[in-house]
């Protein structure tokens, strides 16, 4: 199983890093490869003139469509996701999240921003087919405190639970998928003999 992880901050360095963070260890202690994407590691003119050909933006779609599923970790800013990360979505062609299972994570300063997910992220998600968009974990700002080091942090109890119950039911859409395919490519096996 391949999951590629997609950190929306522009910031070196993010309460939703430190979520997507937690989130790869838990998945690689449970056998799945995790390709880590950040935002901030693309040309911003690449991002913001569309450009298609980037070797960047090639390799992201490439990462993309090799992947069973996505952890898309972003800030909410103004009731919504990262414009930045808004942009990289854009470069996507149609349908690249068909048959992906896709679980969002974001972070806000309050309660108050918990819709974002449900409101703005999961229409784009839509619009790019995705196949199961899991219910999004959002986490308040002080449920997250930072380590020493720049990806490093701690989660309160309370999101550590949160986190691990979606996760496990990550895992769950990722083993379907990866049954569902090779079903499917037993069956053409099959028409073919």
């Amino acid at each position: 199983m391949l999951v590629v992880s997609l950190s929306g901050s522009p910031a070196l360095k993010s309460r939703s890093g430190v979520v997507l963070e937690h989130a790869r260890l838990w998945l690689q202690d449970h056998g799945v490869d995790v390709t880590t994407l950040r935002i901030r590691d693309f040309n911003a003119e690449d991002l913001l003139f569309g450009h298609f050909d980037s070797p960047q933006v090639i390799d992201f779609i490439d990462a993309v469509k090799k992947a069973d599923g996505l952890l898309i970790g972003t800030p909410v800013y103004k009731a919504s996701f990262s414009g930045a990360l808004k942009t990289l979505l854009d470069l996507l062609p149609e349908r690249s999240l068909h048959g992906k299972v896709v679980l969002p994570l974001a972070t806000g300063g309050s309660i108050a921003h918990m819709l974002a997910v449900d409101y703005a992220l999961k229409p784009v998600l839509s619009a790019l087919k995705c196949q199961e968009v899991l219910h999004g974990i959002f986490a308040i700002d002080t449920q997250i405190r930072y380590a020493d080091n720049e990806l490093g942090g701690e989660l309160d109890e309370i999101l550590t639970e949160r986190l691990q119950e979606g996760l496990e039911h990550f895992y769950l859409g990722l083993q379907h998928r990866v049954q569902a395919r090779q079903k499917q490519a037993g069956g053409h096996l099959r028409l073919a003999l």
